[in-house]
Order: C-alpha cells, then sequence, then structure tokens
C-alpha cells in the first residue's frame, strides 16, 4: 500500500531516533558530570538515598572539624597548664629550702619569698593570656556551675566532665554509706613496769623511742606529738587515762603501728598493723571510688571528684546539688543529642582559686604571698601543704584533659573517618557514574542515532516512489 499523506514508517523512525537520542543526551550528561543521577528523573529512589547520605557526608564533615578544633583548645589549655605546673615545681623547691632556717639568713628567706610571689604573678599572668579564638580558658568561665553544694558537708567539689539533659540541670545525690575512719591503736592507762623502746610508725615515718619505768600515759601521749608531724600520727588520753594513737589521715591507706624492740614484757598497742576506712557510698546510686575523705565518680556521664569534711564523711547520710551549667561543650557526633556531645570543665587556675583541702580546710594558693597567711615567715608548713595539693590538683586535671585527648577526641576522628569513608562510598554507588558502562551506552546511542538518521532520511524517501505511477 503506497501513501503520501501518511508516513508510518517516517513516524516509527523519528520515535525511535528521539530515544536514541534522549539516551545520547542522558549518557553526554552522566560522562560530562560523573554523575549517575543529574536530576529526579533519573532515579527518583536513588536521589532520595543519595541526598540523605549526602547530608550525613555533610554532619560527619562537620563533626571532626569539631572534634579537630576541641583538640585544639584542649592542648591549649594544656599548654598553659604545663607552664603553671613549673612554676608551681619551683615554688615548692622555694617552700622546701626556706625551711632550712637554720642554714639560711633572713634576707636569703626575703629572697625565697620574693621569687614565690614573682611566680604566683606568672601564674595569673599565665591565666590572663590563655584563650582560644577570644575566648579565655583557665579564668573560671568554663567551669561547671553549681547550686545547692553544701560547704558543711563538701569542702571541694571538683566536676571534671558531665553530660546534662536538655534541661542542662543535673540533680546529684552523695551518699555516704561507708564512714571515713582514721587507724586507731588503744593502749594501756597504767605507768610502765619496766623500761620499753618501741617503734611508732605511721603513714609518713617512722620514729622511736625509749620509755623508762614509771613513765605515765600521759608522759607517752606527750613525746609522740612533739613528733607528730614526722610520723602522721597524733597522741591523745582516753576517757579512762590509756593513751591513743590515731593516725592523723583518714582512709585504706592511712596505718598506725606499735612495734616492741626490747624484749621482756609487753608494751600495751604492740601488735599487727592497723588501717582506717575509706569512705564509701554513691552517687545518685552509681558507686563512687573512696580515698580517705575524697569520693571519686568517673563514670561516661559524669566524672568528679568531692572532699568530704570530717563532720560528714565521717559518718553516714545524705547531701544533694546539683550541675546547673557551665562547662565547655563540644559537639563531637553529627546529630545534635546529648550522647553525642561531651562537656569539660576548664575550671580556673588563678592563684586566688587554686588551691587544696589542708586540715579539712580549703586553702587557696595566693596565701602564700607575702603577708599573707601562708608565707614562709606566717606558717611554711601550710605553705608546703597548700602548693602540694595544687600541684596534685594541676596534675591531675592536665592528666584529665590528655585522657579526653587520647581516649575521646582522637577515637572519635578515627571513627568518624571510618563512617566518613563508608557513607561516601554508599554515596558512590548509588549517584556516580560508571564510566566503562556509560561509554558503551554512549557509543550505542551514538550508533543507533546516525542509523535512525540514515532509516528516517530513507521513509521520507519512500512516498516519492509514488509519482512512478503517475502518468507522463
Amino acid at each position: 500500500m503506497s501513501r503520501i499523506n501518511t508516513n508510518v514508517p517516517s513516524l516509527i523512525g523519528r520515535i525511535h531516533l528521539s530515544r536514541s537520542n534522549q539516551d545520547l543526551q542522558l549518557a553526554l550528561d552522566r560522562l560530562s558530570t560523573g554523575l549517575r543521577i543529574n536530576s529526579g528523573r533519573d532515579d527518583p529512589a536513588g536521589l532520595i538515598a543519595s541526598e540523605q547520605f549526602a547530608s550525613g557526608i555533610g554532619s560527619v564533615r562537620k563533626a571532626i572539624s569539631n572534634t579537630q578544633q576541641a583538640d585544639h583548645i584542649i592542648a591549649t589549655a594544656n599548654s598553659a597548664l604545663g607552664q603553671i605546673s613549673r612554676l608551681l615545681n619551683d615554688i615548692r623547691g622555694l617552700v622546701t629550702e626556706a625551711a632550712n632556717r637554720g642554714a639560711l639568713s633572713d634576707d636569703q628567706v626575703a629572697a625565697n619569698q620574693l621569687q614565690i610571689d614573682s611566680s604566683l604573678e606568672a601564674i595569673d599572668r599565665i591565666v590572663a593570656i590563655t584563650s582560644f579564638q577570644g575566648k579565655k580558658l583557665l579564668d573560671g568561665s568554663l567551669e561547671f556551675l553549681t547550686s545547692g553544694v553544701s560547704t558543711g558537708n563538701i569542702a571541694n567539689l571538683v566536676i571534671n566532665q558531665a553530660t546534662l539533659p536538655a534541661s542542662g540541670n543535673l540533680s546529684l545525690t552523695l551518699n555516704v554509706t561507708t564512714a571515713a575512719a582514721k587507724a586507731t591503736v588503744t593502749g594501756s592507762n597504767a605507768n610502765l613496769a619496766q623500761t620499753f623502746v618501741v617503734e611508732v610508725a605511721g603513714t609518713r615515718g617512722i620514729e622511736v623511742f625509749t620509755f623508762d619505768s614509771g613513765t605515765t600515759p600521759a608522759q607517752i601521749v606527750s613525746a609522740i606529738n612533739l613528733v607528730s608531724d614526722a610520723i602522721g600520727v597524733d597522741a591523745s588520753l582516753s576517757g579512762t587515762g590509756a593513751y591513743v594513737l590515731t593516725s592523723k589521715d583518714y582512709g585504706a591507706n592511712a596505718f598506725v603501728e606499735i612495734r616492741q624492740i626490747t624484749s621482756g614484757g609487753s608494751f600495751a598497742g604492740v601488735g599487727p598493723r592497723t588501717y582506717g576506712v575509706d569512705v564509701g557510698g554513691n552517687i545518685n546510686g552509681e558507686s563512687f571510688t573512696g580515698r580517705g575523705l575524697t569520693a571519686s565518680l568517673n563514670a561516661a556521664t559524669l566524672d568528679l571528684s568531692a572532699d568530704l569534711t570530717t563532720t560528714f564523711g565521717a559518718t553516714t547520710g545524705s547531701t544533694s546539688f546539683s550541675i546547673i551549667g557551665g562547662g565547655a561543650l563540644f559537639q563531637l557526633g553529627p546529630d545534635v543529642v546529648p550522647n553525642q556531645q561531651v562537656r569539660v570543665a576548664l575550671d580556673s587556675a588563678s592563684t586566688s582559686q587554686l588551691g587544696s583541702t589542708v586540715n579539712a580546710l580549703y586553702r587557696r594558693l595566693y596565701e602564700l604571698r607575702e603577708g599573707q597567711a601562708a608565707d614562709l615567715d606566717s606558717d611554711p608548713t601550710s605553705a608546703f601543704q597548700i602548693v602540694d595539693g595544687v600541684i596534685n590538683r594541676v596534675t591531675s586535671l592536665r592528666g584529665v584533659l590528655g585522657a579526653i585527648q587520647r581516649t575521646t577526641l582522637e577515637t572519635n576522628v578515627a571513627a568518624l573517618n571510618e563512617t566518613l569513608v563508608n557513607l561516601t562510598e554508599a554515596q558512590s554507588d548509588i549517584r556516580d557514574t560508571d564510566f566503562a558502562e556509560e561509554t558503551a551506552r554512549l557509543t550505542r546511542a551514538q550508533i543507533l542515532v546516525q542509523s535512525g538518521s540514515s532509516v528516517l532520511q530513507i521513509s521520507n524517501q519512500n512516498p516519492r516512489n509514488v509519482l512512478a505511477l503517475l502518468p507522463q
């Protein structure tokens, strides 16, 4: 059948040529962009999945950046604390040297005091200049804020890390179920019947005493108290008049022991070493570690230590307080949820805030300045105890920050990098062009376009054959 008004082969050829052109254009788009999905019509489901992966990848990249920045901030603070630690060690040495009054003149002691004052000023200067992008790190602006802490129960509270709920208020209850105790040895209330040579040992040292026959319990107490600071043992008389030896410190590390050196007779109190008892209990139901009167909890969501007063820690009871904010909040995960954040305390390192608990009282570093209560002329013993405790506190803080860098931040970056690789690979499988496959499709589409064009040309020429049927 020959027709000229309707060229069906031409229509069919144009349809196939159009499809071939579309395939050719699609292959060119994919090869030119490197993406298999350039618009929703290419693969609607794949586009949705790809965009979800892209969102996750973007969040993971930011989480990596956040973690690295947190590491830089903590490293800056840690470096400054290292300088402060060196100054504190110098101060400790100067206090120890100044205690040698038999060899040092007043001018030399005054020179040591001048150096201590200079070092204290240097510490405050370091605190003032330590910052990151304009934010002060060691001035106390990044420490945790608390409410309801009873100074009658807690002499000093240190919060290193805490995860706060969405409300920003974390209520805590510290329960003491095991009272801290000192080591105690009870002797006799009678005068000695013979001469005894005994050795009294405590946490800080050992001293040998020779007590003659007839020595009273009160005289024994007086002799031991003369060296109580050296051996870490206090002596007193009980209600019945017996001599009682008690460790200066609380806890399982504190001990008292009386050893009899001479033979014959029996010096009351001789026996195995007796130890104190560490405070025990829990914070919000989670058991804390007790050391003397110090309660420490190191959990995934809370890291704190509390120096308890003797009136609280040496008995049983409870006290409540709240963390109401503060701390340096670092976003370490891709989702803004509490378990992907870490809140770290950067406590003040100024001399007016740094201190240590001495005889159940919190004494501050500035007291070592000339004219203050613990300068070299007024109370060198307290000065030594204060600076010794501050050194331990700064060292502990540096250790906490270092642990956060190593166990939290470094591992977080490593995990996030692995997650980034996996998410990127998954997105690539969905969205990226397979060049080998698309090159084959391009070749096929080119051939079909060329052949379709030839076929269309032939089909358009076929109606002309009708002219051969017309009369000449």
